[in-house]
């Protein structure tokens, strides 16, 4: 029974492996693009985010991308695996249902838009120690925190929390209205793929 027990410590120290999304809307892999050869099933536009110094060759060049870079590709585009540094892959599933409505439309402060596409836009979520940021609203989204960082938040019609945000961790998050104040040492930095409202992507035949 014990013949093996030096093999247990061993286990212990391999890397954490990031749990992927896959959902109605996204199928997001961690250091994997199962999507990087347009028209592959299940796979629309794509976007790498990149999580360290990330090469990528697509349409006979080369792009470096940096942690917290992106690389948005349309669905007819392939591209070669990324090689480097730690990444993610997001899919748009080509077929995804319209995205639900957080009630109002209100735009959010000291973000910086990355790519603004027909159903989808990528924006770099910034917001310094000690800052709020006002009552704007989400819909639909993928989020990748780059930092860890403490936010208090204040949703509409529900009680105040607080959340430490985990850095390399993909989810997948709800429409929301509310006001963000980091009251942690550290920036809040992250990238967001978030769908436009009521659009869906018609099936591909």
């Amino acid at each position: 029974m014990l013949r093996h027990a030096w093999l247990l410590p061993v286990i212990w120290l391999l890397p954490a492996i990031a749990e992927a999304i896959d959902n109605d809307f996204v199928r997001v892999t961690r250091d994997a693009a199962p999507c990087a050869t347009a028209g592959a099933p299940g796979c629309g536009e794509r976007v790498i985010v990149a999580l360290g110094s990330v090469e990528i060759e697509a349409d006979g060049s080369r792009r470096r991308l940096s942690r917290g870079e992106v690389a948005v590709f349309g669905p007819a585009q392939s591209y070669a695996l990324p090689a480097g540094g730690a990444y993610f892959e997001v899919a748009i599933k080509p077929d995804h249902p319209p995205s639900a409505s957080p009630g109002e439309d209100i735009a959010p402060e000291k973000n910086a838009i990355r790519y603004d596409g027909e159903r989808f836009f990528v924006f770099e979520e910034q917001l310094a120690p000690g800052d709020t940021r006002a009552r704007h609203s989400h819909s639909q989204r993928v989020v990748i925190q780059l930092n860890r960082a403490k936010l208090r938040q204040w949703p509409d019609g529900k009680p105040e929390i607080v959340v430490e945000t985990v850095p390399e961790r993909a989810s997948f998050s709800p429409p929301v209205i509310h006001v963000v104040e980091n009251i942690g040492e550290t920036p809040l930095r992250g990238i967001v793929i978030e769908f436009k409202p009521g659009l869906a992507r018609p099936a591909q035949r």
